[in-house]
């Protein structure tokens, strides 16, 4: 898969091609654009990190992939197919393994360059369907601030209901459950 070799996890998506984050793929996105670029095998902008991912971010996914079974669980990079190239466009991210209870917490976040064409949507999408692919998962949620909109409007399109307050102060939390995709 353009150069990639047979050991990444790979979704595809109807624009995307989703790529699990490994260890390796973290150290060459911490150093820098041209490494990341050249080990994907796609183009990576200058806007390269999308918000919510510095380095420090970075760091933390990275000492969770130490754990070969946090794999896929992570961070995963959206790549845009446009043409015969791909464009590396931003980030979604399981913040780990489902809980006890089978409740994954997802992340995302889009390049401003790629926003409003419905990218992160597909991908959230995408993701949430391989979630429920493994039996543990009972449901799929997200946190965001009340004030993204954006964000918000996202999960309410892929079925996610109002669930309350999140696990910080000021953060409203979002559920997709197995029950609903069914």
């Amino acid at each position: 898969m353009n150069g990639r070799g047979g050991k990444l996890r790979v979704l595809e998506s109807e624009r995307l091609t989703l790529v699990a984050a490994t260890g390796e793929l973290v150290s060459a996105d911490l150093a820098g654009r041209e490494t990341l670029g050249n080990v994907l095998n796609a183009e990576v902008g200058v806007e390269w990190p999308p918000d919510l991912y510095s380095s420090t971010v970075m760091r933390v996914i990275q000492e969770q992939l130490e754990n070969e079974a946090e794999q896929g669980w992570s961070a995963w990079y959206l790549l845009k197919r446009v043409n015969e190239a791909e464009a590396l466009v931003g980030i979604c991210q399981f913040k780990g393994r489902p809980d006890a209870s089978g409740s994954v917490e997802i992340a995302y976040s889009i390049l401003e360059s790629h926003r409003n064409q419905g990218l992160a949507t597909e991908a959230v999408a995408r993701l949430a369907q391989w979630a429920f692919g493994h039996q543990v998962v009972r449901e799929v949620c997200a946190e965001t601030m009340p004030y993204r909109r954006q964000s918000i409007r996202i999960l309410e399109k892929l079925g996610f209901v109002f669930a309350g307050p999140g696990s910080e102060q000021g953060v409203v939390r979002y559920v997709l459950s197995r029950s609903a995709v069914r």
